[in-house]
């Protein structure tokens, strides 16, 4: 192979490289594209990828003869040999569907630390199993069913709900569709050609999202792309010339792609902006590190945070802190890092007042406040009767004039209370929760209030 060939399939990027990525990470401009490399599983026999598991399990169950099959055999030989053999083509599918309930897997390391990314709102899988959001629940919600989940399929398109920069919760889209009893997901190659047809249709694309591929960069990571599939897919996910300019690239992180001679060769001539990385879990491995470190040096380097008592009266357009007394030193901390970042906040400090008229003020002000954070903590819980509770109420009678999945209520928890515990109205466990130890502000959460509310005033 040619010098320039093993230089574009080096396992590593530079720090050039990898400096940039994270800076587009954080801006969030980055979609990671997830495949089945990253579906290492533990079953009864060890450490297996998930596809390879479940074409044993399926051959089994519907009766392949698998050492008529090419070796190692792939779901696609199993399905393609049950269907030559007359068999019903939605029986695959339904046994498929079973095997994978049954098995009761939990999210393979690789993909639990690409969810603790969260300056990743947008996953696109092109897997049909559960295990991405299992994952997300897991870490970035305590195991509530807080992600967004869409699959695809030709005869139903499903969309991103809004534009991606008004998304409240992070969203899965299965790309291939996902796990289910009809025909629905793609098995085998025949279902892909079909998939990928229907998504070359303008009238059958998912448009938001791919308005996101376009002018996005994109992580390929773990994909079992072909050659000429990897090609496909890029482009389409492009929706121009690839060698035409432009300001996005895009990483294949994967065991094959960069022993694929003609590809690279194809990339280097044609794609100067894709790289690639051999290993999709040497990859989210490392991207995960040095994310993680670059989050610390982030904090590290915020100004310290000074408190400065609340205005008697709320201003306009400040965020409403709502909390329990024994709360109060945290609330001073959350309130001097929001304000240390340009976001005005408001909550009543002393509570001296009494009667209707200071009930009518709190009413008030959580009517026109811009956003409401409710304060959790184990003080909180021990507290099943307090003012701060008939203030969550307001903020309740609020929601119920606002569209579903307005952003209004910012759940905070101070400790280690957690959301599948926490003593709270229904509507509020719907959300999502943010984890600020001892009311201390991380940079990411108080810019994205930043970003909200500036959207918020546009």
């Amino acid at each position: 192979m040619s010098a320039p060939l093993l230089k574009a399939i080096s396992s590593q990027l530079d720090e050039d490289a990898w400096d940039d990525l994270l800076s587009f990470i954080e801006e969030r401009r980055v979609i990671p594209i997830v495949g089945p490399e990253l579906l290492l599983v533990e079953t009864d026999g060890g450490a297996r990828l998930l596809y390879d598991w479940l074409a044993e399990k399926l051959a089994a169950k519907l009766g392949v003869d698998v050492s008529l099959l090419p070796q190692p055999y792939t779901l696609n030989d199993v399905v393609c040999w049950f269907l030559s053999s007359r068999g019903r083509r939605e029986e695959a599918y339904v046994r498929l569907r079973s095997i994978m309930k049954d098995a009761r897997f939990e999210p393979p390391l690789a993909l639990t630390r690409l969810a603790a990314i969260t300056d990743f709102d947008v996953y696109v899988s092109t897997t049909f199993d559960p295990l991405l959001e299992a994952a997300l629940n897991s870490v970035r919600f305590a195991g509530a069913p807080s992600t967004e989940v869409l699959s695809y399929a030709p005869n139903r398109v499903a969309d991103l709900p809004v534009e991606r920069d008004r998304l409240t919760h992070p969203v899965i889209y299965h790309l291939f569709g996902k796990l289910s009893a009809s025909p629905t997901y793609v098995i085998s190659d025949e279902d892909l050609l079909e998939f990928i047809c229907a998504l070359q249709n303008e009238h059958l694309a998912p448009e938001r999202l791919f308005h996101e591929l376009e002018h996005n960069h994109l992580l390929f990571i773990g994909s079992n792309f072909s050659n000429w599939l990897a090609r496909l897919f890029l482009r389409m996910a492009k929706r121009q010339r690839l060698s035409d300019p432009r300001d996005v690239g895009e990483v294949l992180a994967d065991g094959h792609s960069g022993s694929d001679e003609r590809l690279v060769a194809f990339l280097q001539q044609v794609s100067v902006r894709t790289r690639i990385y051999v290993g999709a879990d040497r990859f989210v491995e490392e991207l995960h590190r040095r994310w993680q470190a670059r989050q610390k040096h982030a904090v590290a380097l915020a100004p310290t945070a000074r408190f400065l008592p609340p205005a008697r009266e709320m201003p306009e357009n400040a965020v409403f802190i709502s909390y329990a007394r024994e709360d109060l030193a945290a609330v001073r901390e959350i309130t001097a890092g929001l304000e240390s970042m340009g976001i005005t906040t408001w909550f009543d400090m002393d509570r001296l007042e009494a009667g209707d008229d200071y009930d009518r003020k709190i009413r008030l002000n959580i009517a026109r406040c811009s956003y409401f954070i409710p304060v959790i903590s184990a003080a909180a819980q021990r507290r099943t009767e307090a003012y701060f509770r008939r203030e969550w109420s307001y903020a309740i009678d609020r929601l119920r004039n606002m569209a579903d999945g307005a952003l209004f209520v910012l759940p905070v928890t101070i400790d280690g209370t957690t959301a599948a515990e926490a003593i709270v109205p229904d509507r509020f466990r719907a959300l999502h929760f943010n984890s600020l130890p001892g009311g201390v502000v991380p940079v990411e959460f108080a810019q994205r209030l930043k970003d909200f509310m500036k959207a918020r005033v546009q």
